[in-house]
């Protein structure tokens, strides 16, 4: 796709109610919203490191239906029985790109057995795609493009900005999109 091409694409944001999560009490609010989904599209952002030897734990979890996106602030939640029960539901897909890492340091906060995940770039393998990260996805698949900006943005702020809200809402929508759109 050329830059001209890309530049005309239309600019894709999350459309439906943010739900930003900080305490368990709020979890509990929104528990049987994300209990009752079949679907859901799965991201996690991660303070980034940029010193040799430096890492973070995941700071947010995100989980977006057609019409909501949960933004989990980890640090400050403590009960992770939903999520368990989420991630462990064959019955529920969960479905983004390259997952298998966010999988691994989700697990060293809290133990379960990932159940019925779907990595995009696998979908995207199989129908022959170009690309295979979320925004190259986007762009061939949904003919449209998403901001990668606030990616390496502090995701362990005590307050996150509208637009880190409205990136980690978008990315894990997208990952539900490009699911719905490349499921064979």
């Amino acid at each position: 796709m050329s830059e001209e091409v890309k530049s005309a694409l239309k600019f894709l944001t999350f459309p439906g109610k943010i739900h930003l999560i900080k305490t368990d009490a709020e979890l509990a609010a929104v528990a049987d919203q994300l209990l009752e989904a079949k679907e859901l599209g799965f991201d996690t952002e991660t303070r980034p490191a940029f010193k040799k030897g430096e890492s973070y734990n995941v700071a947010l979890l995100q989980l977006a239906t057609e019409t909501d996106a949960f933004l989990i602030r980890l640090h400050f939640v403590k009960n992770f029985a939903v999520f368990k029960t989420i991630f462990e539901n064959p019955n529920v897909v969960k479905s983004g790109v390259a997952i298998r890492d966010d999988l691994k340091q989700l697990q060293k906060i809290f133990p379960f057995t990932p159940q019925h995940f779907v990595e995009l770039q696998g979908l995207a393998k199989a129908r022959d795609l170009k690309n295979f990260g979320l925004r190259g996805m986007t762009e061939e698949v949904l003919e449209a493009t998403i901001s990668k900006g606030p990616k390496t943005t502090n995701w362990e702020a005590f307050e996150l900005t509208e637009r880190q809200l409205m990136y980690a809402a978008t990315d894990a929508w997208i990952g539900l999109k490009l699911y719905q759109r490349l499921k064979i």
